[in-house]
């Protein structure tokens, strides 16, 4: 039996993905694409998911498009079946679709609350309840769970999409605990930054809140780039943006400090008595073409700016830091 330790070619390979008709999920079918996996992709909109499996076929590969809504647990096994049918295995499977609401807790509609959790949360416990005994048959396998950096971070006024964050980093562990008796069947989990995908210009906003994606935010296809290499070499916990590990180390010093900063920064993009209320693609698929990259409010920076940037801040937090450690021990 190959070892997945040693694997580094995936040409041949059944790789599912569900969220794969944009951003990430899109940006990491054509990474699979390109190493000459066969594909099946999962959405719920119809249109946008035959187009990233056609994009995928013109890069030369095998791409199935099953329409599949994760937080329906039937639907999931009916995607682990059809994906049986290409060669009788599931090599890797990249848990990858989510969806976001942002506002005042008490002013996002209750189904929408509740759909944040069934999308992000039971739909990565559906996929990987369906996957697992493919896997544990096979005695081999990959499951990629893209959880972000939410996972550590919570973000105010998207307190649902965090606590589903927190709940598949939670359920990771336990699984890895469970599986520890397969040594060929790994559980890797990737903490990115904040995207420029699509994903927020579909989310779902309340309270006035209408914003657009920093230039700082990173490349998808940088994340799609580490599901590839996960895939051929796994970890468990991959950090795919420079800025990722700094962030959740930093939170880890000043947790409140820095919920409380980043929550004064939403207020401030609340505007009143304006109709921005929108369940974006929630509680239905967004419509029509798809693309990889969402719309950010500036330019979108180079990757040297931006590691010149984030260089710049850690130099400034670490004499903050220091500065503020010194004068409490004056104090002290």
């Amino acid at each position: 039996m190959e070892n997945f330790n040693e694997l580094y070619s995936l040409k041949g390979k059944t790789v599912v993905i569900t969220g794969a008709s944009s951003g990430v999920g899109k940006a990491t079918a054509e990474a699979f694409a390109m190493e000459g996996c066969n594909l099946v992709l999962a959405a719920r909109g119809k249109e946008a998911l035959d187009e990233a499996a056609n994009d995928c076929r013109n890069l030369g590969t095998i791409a199935l498009s099953i329409p599949t809504d994760v937080s329906d647990a039937e639907q999931v096994q009916n995607l682990t079946n059809e994906a049986l049918k290409l060669n009788g295995r599931i090599d890797v499977w990249v848990n990858n679709a989510g969806v976001m609401a942002s506002g005042k807790f008490e002013e996002i509609p209750i189904e929408t609350t509740e759909q944040v959790i069934k999308t992000n949360l039971i739909g990565y416990i559906n996929c990987a309840h369906s996957v697992l005994p493919i896997f544990k048959k096979q005695k081999e396998g990959v499951l990629l769970n893209n959880v972000s950096i939410g996972g550590y971070i919570p973000a105010p006024y998207s307190s649902a999409y965090s606590a589903t964050k927190f709940g598949i980093r939670g359920m990771i562990q336990g699984l890895r605990a469970e599986i520890s008796n397969y040594p060929n069947i790994h559980i890797s989990a990737l903490y990115p930054g904040l995207q420029r995908s699509t994903g927020n210009m579909h989310s779902s906003k309340y309270s006035g809140l209408d914003f657009k994606i920093s230039p700082l935010a990173a490349d998808p296809k940088v994340m799609a780039d580490a599901m590839v290499r996960t895939a051929k070499r796994p970890k468990k916990n991959v950090y795919p943006n420079l800025s990722s590990w700094p962030l959740i180390n930093i939170y880890r010093l000043f947790p409140d400090f820095i919920g409380a900063t980043a929550a004064a920064a939403m207020r401030l993009m609340m505007k009143k008595n304006t109709e921005t209320d929108t369940d974006g693609n929630v509680l239905s698929p967004s419509k029509g073409s798809m693309q990889i990259y969402g719309e950010t409010s500036l330019p979108p920076l180079s990757e040297n700016t931006k590691k010149a940037i984030l260089i710049g801040a850690a130099f400034v937090t670490s004499f903050m830091i220091v500065k503020g450690v010194r004068k409490c021990k004056k104090k002290c």
